[in-house]
């Protein structure tokens, strides 16, 4: 193999880094135009909502169409609403399409299509398993949009065959480019002699010792293979007799799938060999008398989809139960090599009972989640830049007393750009403090080895009330959830599970504290989960506060879930199933309201799905009463914007970017324009889907402190509503185009402008000496604090 010499390769990559940082720093200056006059430029932003400007037509990068050809839709047409699965496929070809975004550096790059991979293994493991099952079951009913299961399942293959193919391109552009780097995927018949005397040990010392090769015979039943099982399928010819037989070697998951060879003496270059590859060169040792005449590498998805009986006595068991049946569910995908011959896919397809239109042929990688295998640490300039959240300010002013901090005044945080050290400090002062006498928390999804639940083990343990609200719902972390519920019960905690047909998404902490001779309550809502991991990653917000309000409806939702006392008078907060919905509807027909009275009627919404029809249809109602509404969300969007007398009122976009959004904000002019500190603006754990209004259990929390109000409405919305990098416009039609800059516009990307600004609610004393301008010039509600919990300390 021919390969640069390293002063070469070094020479190259020295160029490239700094022709690609030179462009990044440039776009970084513009972008953020000064971390002091960042603020003012987002804020100025805001008053036009961005101008989500598109290329000329021919230009454009965009995904598919997604709606059905009507392209005028009335209020009771089913072409008013996209297809949810299809409109789910498009956020992942979004996410793909990062994958050859070149303001990202190259590793990154192929973080998003193993991501993609990942997301896509995902949703057939769960949607597509489901209309398989619709359509086995001779289930007709139509969705939202008109289609059967039958007709949902044929346009979910087509889209997602495209997809695939996609991602085969995407592969091939990323290993020209990883070589040009210095990172290879080698081939058997590039491997050097070391690399062969290296990989000979590996065999013999790693691999041979777990990997079982099975004959196919009467003997030799077909074996089971597991949810994304990976196995390398062989026809043999016996040589004493030629007597074909085939045969499979099962990979066990804990094999890495590519493996790193040792680095060439000063050749500095990274180089892999993908592990299918590496095997083909030892099938004949592991099968000494017979000949390989073909191979293949061959990958499952299962139906991993979990159904659970409504009269469970012990849901605990039911959930171990329902677990263990689900990694034997029906196989709805199988991947194949596009190398292995047809004979061969024909048999897999056969014992796998696998219909053609499930076959998928690989023409890159068999499985490309395990591409983020090649994303190497000692690589950095092919990285993003790491990144440190800051810890509040205002929390260090009062000596890192969380409690101290939220009793001045109500705080909010901006994960990832704010640490989610404050959550795990909020549950672990409080398992340490005297003074605190019970701890109340739900818990969704959260990490191996979790700090939270650490800490409400030591609270349990020091003989405080604590009452965990374990959900066994959480999808795929089901069997992690029920060992921290036995860790719990083990250390003297109150474990529940909520509803058996309701799931509890709600994200809350309640710490009831002595003060004074009295009791008062501190509570946590979030818009994430209570994960360290992912809170590096995502984009989520937690708000803490001490409003004796907000604590009664803390109190009156865990009485709810732990002891079925539907809540009754609920002072602030709004409660999925129960009032959130109407609330949010609520806030639709004042704002239609206000649009035909006169006055100024606007809506901002952040989230990550809409689906419910019954918003949608409320929000198209606002539209055609003149209200204007932005919506920024991140995945399925099942309302179509622009459709002349329908939604002409109504943009919506989705950011993909560095970090993945997550959180959800809802905010209504209330005869106002947009941001106004006279809005109502509230963040919740639901998004806009019928699962979420109505099957689970969520909370609406109103912002009403001036400073965290202004946070989230003219810092947080402003930035996402101007970004014009990271974004995607959404069309009539269900398609999705990337937003560029306006010509004169300066780019703007939200996520870095939150890496460089402090947030506003944050920042304690020194948001007074510097208050950001608001889009109308004066001065920012931030501020001009109301009372004396709203000034600094």
């Amino acid at each position: 193999m021919d390969t640069p010499s390293r002063a070469e390769n070094t020479k190259t990559g020295n160029r490239t880094l700094a022709a690609r940082k030179k462009a990044r720093d440039s776009d970084t200056d513009r972008i953020a135009a000064g971390k002091t006059d960042a603020p003012a430029q987002v804020a100025e932003a805001g008053h036009m909502q961005g101008s989500w400007h598109l290329p000329p037509e021919g230009e454009r990068t965009c995904t598919p169409p997604l709606a059905c050809d009507d392209t005028a839709p009335d209020q009771h047409s089913p072409c008013r609403f996209v297809n949810r699965e299809l409109s789910w496929l498009g956020f992942n070809m979004r996410v793909l399409e990062e994958a050859r975004n070149d303001r990202h550096p190259l590793l990154e790059r192929l973080r998003f299509l193993s991501i993609s991979g990942n997301n896509l293994d995902e949703f057939f493991m769960v949607r597509v398993a489901g209309l398989y099952s619709q359509v086995r079951a001779g289930i007709s009913r139509r969705s939202q949009d008109g289609l059967t299961p039958a007709e949902q399942l044929k346009r979910v293959i087509e889209y997602a065959s495209r997809l695939m193919a996609l991602q085969d391109e995407r592969w091939a552009e990323l290993v020209a480019a990883l070589a040009a780097e210095g990172i290879h995927i080698l081939k058997p018949g590039e491997l050097l002699a070391q690399d062969r005397a290296y990989l000979d040990r590996l065999f013999l010392e790693t691999i041979l010792p777990v990997v079982t090769p099975i004959a196919i015979d009467p003997a030799h039943p077909f074996p089971f293979i597991p949810n994304r099982g990976f196995v390398i399928a062989i026809q043999l010819k016996r040589l004493s007799d030629d007597r074909a037989m085939n045969a499979l070697l099962p990979i066990p998951h804990q094999l890495d799938r590519f493996i790193r060879l040792p680095d060439a003496k000063d050749s500095g270059l990274i180089r892999f060999i993908a592990l299918e590859d590496m095997l083909s060169l030892y099938i004949r040792r592991l099968f000494p008398s017979y000949e390989v005449i073909g191979q293949g590498a061959f990958r499952i998805i299962r139906d991993s989809d979990l159904e659970i009986e409504e009269e469970a006595e012990d849901l605990m068991r039911v959930f171990e139960y329902a677990i263990k049946r689900r990694r034997r569910g029906r196989v709805i995908r199988l991947e194949v090599d596009a190398r292995a011959p047809e004979s061969l896919r024909t048999f897999m397809a056969q014992q796998l009972d696998v219909p053609p239109e499930s076959v998928v042929i690989c023409q890159g990688v068999v499985g490309y989640a395990d591409t983020a295998q090649l994303i190497v640490e000692d690589r950095p300039d092919l990285l993003f830049p790491p990144y440190t959240p800051r810890y509040p300010e205002r929390i260090r002013e009062h000596g890192g007393d969380i409690f101290a901090a939220i009793a001045r005044k109500d705080i909010i945080v901006h994960h990832p750009y704010e640490s989610f050290d404050v959550v795990v400090d909020f549950i672990s002062q409080a398992a340490e403090d005297p003074n605190v006498v019970a701890i109340k928390q739900t818990l969704y999804r959260t990490s191996a080895n979790s700090p939270i639940v650490a800490a409400l083990t030591r609270a349990a343990e020091a003989g405080k009330s604590v009452l965990a609200l374990v959900e066994l719902k959480a999808r795929f972390d089901e069997e992690a959830n029920i060992q921290w519920a036995r860790n719990l019960e083990r250390a003297g905690a109150q474990v529940v599970f909520g509803f058996l047909e309701l799931k509890t998404h709600a994200k809350v902490s309640m710490v009831v504290r002595r003060e004074d001779g009295a009791l008062r309550t501190y509570v946590h809502f979030g818009t994430g989960n209570y994960h360290p991991v992912t809170a590096r990653i995502y984009t989520d917000l937690s708000f803490f506060t001490c409003d004796p309000a907000l604590g009664r409806d803390a109190a009156r939702l865990f009485n709810f879930v732990s002891g079925y006392v539907p809540p009754e008078n609920l002072e602030k907060l709004a409660i999925s199933p129960i009032n959130l919905k109407d609330r949010l509807l609520t806030h639709i027909e004042e704002e239609i309201g206000h649009a035909r009275a006169g006055r100024p009627a606007r809506i901002w919404i952040k989230c990550n799905a809409v689906v419910d029809p019954d918003m949608i249809d409320a929000l198209y109602r606002a539209s055609q009463a003149g209200v204007r509404i932005d919506m920024v969300v991140r995945g399925i969007c099942c309302l179509r914007p622009g459709v002349p007398g329908l939604s002409e009122n109504i943009r919506v976009k989705s950011i993909i970017g560095r970090f993945l959004e997550h959180s959800r904000i809802y905010a209504f002019g209330a005869g106002h324009d947009l941001p106004h500190p006279e809005a109502k603006v509230y963040i919740s754990s639901a998004d806009l889907m019928p699962r979420n209004l109505e099957r689970r259990v969520e909370t609406l929390v109103p912002l009403e402190n001036p400073t965290v109000h202004a946070q989230v409405l003219e810092q947080i919305m402003v930035a996402n509503l101007k970004d014009n990098m990271q974004s995607w416009r959404m069309m009539p039609d269900g398609a999705t185009c990337r937003i560029v800059p306006r010509p004169g516009e300066p780019p703007f990307i939200a996520h870095q402008y939150f890496m460089d600004n402090p947030s506003l609610s944050g920042r304690g004393e020194a948001l007074y000496h510097s208050p950001p301008a608001r889009p109308d010039g004066g001065a920012s509600a931030a501020a001009m604090p109301i009372d004396s919990k709203d000034r600094p300390a």
